[in-house]
């Protein structure tokens, strides 16, 4: 399956790259996080710290475990906080 990947803050600065398109065989958010894991150093250390990472399913906020079924766009960014 193909999905939109989104980065945004440190996630985005590490990777290199706001979006991608990326071809998956992954079943949940967290299968997907280990694909992208395995691509690259930069990957590797901006997915380090997973208590650090939220992530959204079509802007939905989701947990890890959850199911990629069939969404078009998975973003990654850090908790956001009130001011």
């Amino acid at each position: 399956m193909k999905v939109r990947v989104l980065y945004f803050a440190w996630l985005r600065e590490r990777i290199g790259l706001g979006r991608e398109e990326v071809e998956t065989s992954a079943e949940t958010v967290a299968d997907l996080v280990e694909e992208l894991r395995a691509r690259e150093e930069r990957y590797a250390a901006a997915f380090a710290d997973m208590g650090a990472v939220r992530c959204a399913l079509d802007q939905e906020l989701v947990p890890l475990e959850t199911s990629l079924g069939d969404a078009r766009e998975v973003a990654f960014f850090p908790p956001m906080t009130g001011g």
